[in-house]
């Protein structure tokens, strides 16, 4: 795939929905890393259930720890992996009262130091909450990215890495939320929605579907 090709898939995704938002809902660089945490294999959908009760109750992390691990997980038990993300958001909220003034830092280094936070959480966080043009690579953008041929890789980290060198600085910004929307509503993993897709013409998808 040329850059002229990969230029005009963003264009049209950026015509489509210029100002992309992640589906996890936070008012805080605090509350979506914990969002963020907590969607690990589970759906925004059903993390945004549980956070609407707990955000009112504990939303820094002086509440949460207050709160207690057997506290938090009576909020987040509906969400899957619920013990150890408990712990690990627990442990999380300790850290950045003794380590970073109760404030997200804004490093992936300093990110990914915290427990339950991997690359791909600090990636969200930084691009979502601070506004640095990272790429996280969910399974989403990961098979999107291998199935149009936009940016091929083998494994989550070479993609990400060629999505930062391929695509275009002016949708660097928004790229991440237009690729994570397009794998879950339209480029699905069981069958990719090729007729109802923006830019079907321009994907390289050898087993296109009439659908």
């Amino acid at each position: 795939m040329n850059k002229a090709i990969r230029t005009e898939i963003f264009q049209r995704f950026q015509r489509e929905n210029p100002h992309p938002e992640t589906e996890l809902n936070y008012s805080t660089p605090f509350e979506l890393l914990v969002a963020v945490v907590l969607s690990a294999q589970a759906t925004d959908k059903g993390v945004n259930k549980a956070t609407d009760k707990l955000f009112p109750v504990a939303n820094t992390p002086e509440a949460v720890v207050q709160l207690g691990v057997d506290g938090l997980k009576s909020y987040i038990k509906t969400i899957g992996l619920f013990n150890s993300k408990a712990e690990n958001v627990f442990k999380l909220c300790q850290q950045l009262i003794d380590r970073h003034d109760s404030q997200v830092p804004q490093t992936r280094e300093a990110l990914e130091a915290l427990p339950g936070v991997g690359r791909k959480t600090a990636n969200v966080v930084l691009n979502t909450a601070f506004g640095q043009p990272t790429m996280a690579v969910d399974t989403h953008i990961f098979r999107v990215a291998n199935r149009t041929k936009i940016a091929p890789g083998k494994d989550v980290v070479e993609v990400e890495k060629r999505l930062l060198r391929v695509i275009p600085k002016e949708f660097m910004m928004d790229a991440h939320h237009w690729l994570i929307l397009h794998g879950r509503y339209t480029c699905v993993a069981r069958k990719p929605k090729c007729g109802a897709c923006l830019i079907e013409d321009l994907c390289e998808f050898k087993q296109k579907t009439t659908d």
